[in-house]
C-alpha cells in the first residue's frame, strides 16, 4: 500500500492531523492565580484537623475519623518484608536512617484488605485515591480493591532510574500506581496535559546527607498526583506519613493534610521537613507547567505561520509573541 493510502474501510478525517495543534491548542478547565489559591487554602473548612499528623495506627485512626471527610487519598504502604532502608544495596549511610520503622505484624494480605476498606467511608462522592505497589504485593492489593466498591480507572507504571542489581533476572524499575476513585461518574480530575500517559518517567530524588524513613517518594509524584486530582485548600490524606512528602506536598500547592505514622521517631523529621516549606512555596498557576507557544513552535515549525495568521484556539497574547514570530 502506497503511502498516504487509506486502509480498507477507513474513515476519512474530518480535519487533517497537524503535530503540535492540540498540544497548542490545549486549555486546563481548572486553573486558579496564585491569589486565588491562597483564598481558598486559607478559607477551607475540612471536617478533620487540618495540617496534622498523628502518630497511631491508621486503621484504628480512619476508622475515628468523619465520613466523606478527605479529597484526595495517597498512600505508598508498608512493604511487608524484612526492610530497614539500612542494607548496603541501598547506597546509603545507615546512620541517616531513621529507626523504628514498622512493619505489619500479620498476613501481608489481611493488613490489605484492612486499610483498603476504610478508604471509602473517609472519602468524599468526587475524591479519588492514588496506592503506590510493588510488584511483590501487586495482587494483594488489587484483590483488596475488589472486596470495596472503589473504581480503579487507571493502573499507571512508575518508571525510575534506581533499581538494586541482579544477575539472573531484570532489574525492578519500576512501581505500581492505582488510581482510584469513589463515583466513576462524577470524579474531580483536572486534566492538566494535553496527553495525559499512563506510564510517567520520574527520577527518584537523591538526598546525600539528609536524614529520613527507610524510603521517599519523589515530591514530583506526589504533585503531579495533587494536581491531577485536588484543588486549592482540600484535604490531602496519607495513612502512611513516611518522611511526609505528601504532607510537605500538600503545603507547598495551597492544600491542607491529614494522615497518620506508626514511628513516632519520625516526628523530628517531620517538623523539620514541614518547617522548611511555606505555604504555597511550590504552587504556580497549572498553565505554567504547559509548554510555551514559543517552545511549541520551536519544536513544531509549521505551527508558525498558524499562529501568525490567527488561526488558533492558543490563549497567548499576540503582541508579546510578535518579536518571537518574526524571526
Amino acid at each position: 500500500m502506497a503511502a498516504g493510502e487509506k486502509m480498507p474501510g477507513q474513515k476519512k478525517r474530518k480535519r487533517e492531523y497537524i503535530a503540535g495543534l492540540a498540544q497548542l491548542n490545549f486549555t486546563i478547565e481548572f486553573d486558579w492565580s496564585k491569589e486565588e489559591a491562597k483564598a481558598m487554602y486559607d478559607t477551607a473548612v475540612p471536617k478533620v484537623e487540618k495540617d496534622t499528623i498523628l502518630y497511631e495506627d491508621c486503621i484504628a485512626g480512619m476508622n475515628k475519623m468523619p465520613e466523606e471527610s478527605v479529597d484526595l487519598i495517597i498512600a505508598d504502604p508498608p512493604f511487608g518484608i524484612e526492610f530497614s532502608g539500612k542494607g548496603s544495596q541501598y547506597n546509603r549511610k545507615p546512620d541517616l536512617v531513621e529507626e523504628g520503622y514498622v512493619e505489619i505484624g500479620e498476613e501481608y494480605s489481611t493488613f490489605t484488605e484492612k486499610w483498603v476498606k476504610c478508604l471509602s467511608r473517609i472519602m468524599k462522592p468526587a475524591a479519588s485515591a492514588y496506592l503506590l505497589s510493588g510488584w511483590t504485593n501487586l495482587n494483594d492489593l488489587l484483590n483488596a480493591i475488589k472486596q470495596t466498591n472503589l473504581i480503579l480507572v487507571n493502573h499507571i507504571i512508575w518508571k525510575y532510574q534506581f533499581g538494586v542489581f541482579t544477575k539472573r533476572k531484570f532489574v525492578s524499575s519500576h512501581y505500581h500506581v492505582l488510581f482510584l476513585v469513589k463515583n466513576e461518574n462524577d470524579y474531580f480530575f483536572n486534566k492538566c496535559e494535553q496527553y495525559a500517559e499512563d506510564v510517567w518517567i520520574i527520577p527518584r530524588n537523591y538526598m546525600p546527607g539528609q536524614k529520613k524513613n527507610g524510603t521517599k517518594l519523589p515530591e514530583d509524584l506526589i504533585i503531579k498526583c495533587i494536581n491531577f486530582s485536588s484543588r486549592p485548600g482540600d484535604i490531602i490524606f496519607d495513612p502512611f506519613m513516611g518522611n511526609a512528602t505528601t504532607a510537605v506536598c500538600a503545603k507547598g500547592l495551597y492544600r491542607h493534610y491529614h494522615g497518620f505514622e506508626l514511628n513516632e521517631k519520625m516526628k523530628g523529621i517531620h517538623e523539620e521537613n514541614l518547617g522548611s516549606v511555606k505555604a504555597g512555596a511550590f504552587y504556580k498557576p497549572l498553565k505554567e507547567y504547559l509548554p510555551s507557544v514559543e517552545e511549541l513552535v520551536e519544536k513544531y515549525p509549521h505551527l508558525k505561520k498558524l499562529v501568525q495568521k490567527g488561526a488558533t484556539n492558543t490563549k497567548k497574547d499576540a503582541t508579546a509573541l510578535d518579536s518571537f514570530l518574526q524571526k
